[in-house]
């Protein structure tokens, strides 16, 4: 991944013009339905104007290369971090907080450098086995502040914070390694997002039964449905993205992007 090889990659090319198109109709619907029919759209306006930060962020880091993907995705997996300790109220343990810290930038740095045992880029044996030293490190947190009250909590929600916003998360990240690195992450990102749109507009549209009123009170089923179909249509339609995908792969890939959403 380089700019150069964007700007060869034809791949890319088409995500760029399918980006600029899908905002460009987004913003022109959405104009059309605010001052055409008077609707009140304030919150989507809002989701519509992130869009159109995140979309050219994301875009010129990966334009920019492989470096600059995986220090964006490190950085955006620690600020999912600080969201989740601030919610738990771990963020009031410094110690683990930092230990957390300390092993997403570890896994990153596993992302980024070259494998010892081939050469290659991204170091997965270590990336795959740092859960296990990262684990070892929180648990030797009580031990070194001499403190064995209460963290068991804490370095459960440490744990979990780390495995979910950190090392998982960061496997998209790893996807900037392989050969076809623009296909895999570009059609994800797009999946993703794509995903949370259908499900709202389903949702808006034939809503009638909440999925889980309790945790998603504005959920749906039919939302669900929605983007369930949409997100399985979508690896045939952007079949471009990995020509190389059999039949299973591309079933696969819709879950894949089910999955993210979630």
């Amino acid at each position: 991944m380089s700019p150069h090889a964007a700007i060869q990659n034809e791949v890319f090319r088409a995500y760029l013009v399918i980006v600029v198109v899908l905002l460009g109709t987004a913003g022109l619907l959405l104009g059309l339905l605010t001052w055409g029919f008077k609707k009140n759209l304030q919150s989507v306006w809002m989701t519509y104007k992130g869009w159109r930060l995140m979309a050219p962020l994301v875009l010129g880091c990966i334009f920019a290369g492989r470096v600059c993907t995986l220090v964006l995705f490190t950085v955006v997996a620690a600020l999912g971090f600080k969201e989740y300790a601030r919610a738990t109220g771990l963020y009031r343990d410094s110690w683990m907080t930092v230990a957390v810290y300390t092993g997403i930038v570890g896994v990153g740095l596993a992302a980024l450098v070259n494998d010892p045992n081939n050469g290659r880029p991204g170091w997965y044996g270590l990336f795959m086995t740092l859960p296990v030293y990262v684990i070892a490190l929180l648990m030797f947190v009580p031990i070194a502040r001499n403190r064995p009250t209460g963290q068991l909590q804490a370095l459960a929600l440490a744990i979990l914070g780390f495995l979910y916003l950190g090392w998982m998360f960061l496997h998209l990240a790893f996807l900037a390694n392989a050969d076809h690195a623009y296909g895999y992450l570009l059609y994800l990102l797009l999946a993703v997002e794509l995903n949370d749109v259908a499900a709202f507009t389903f949702g808006k549209l034939f809503g009638k039964h909440p999925l889980r009123s309790n945790i998603s009170p504005k959920k749906t089923w039919e939302g669900a449905a929605g983007a369930l179909a949409v997100s399985l249509a979508l690896p045939w339609l952007l079949r471009f993205s990995f020509p190389h995908f059999g039949t299973a792969q591309l079933v696969l890939t819709g879950n894949w992007a089910i999955y993210r959403s979630a």
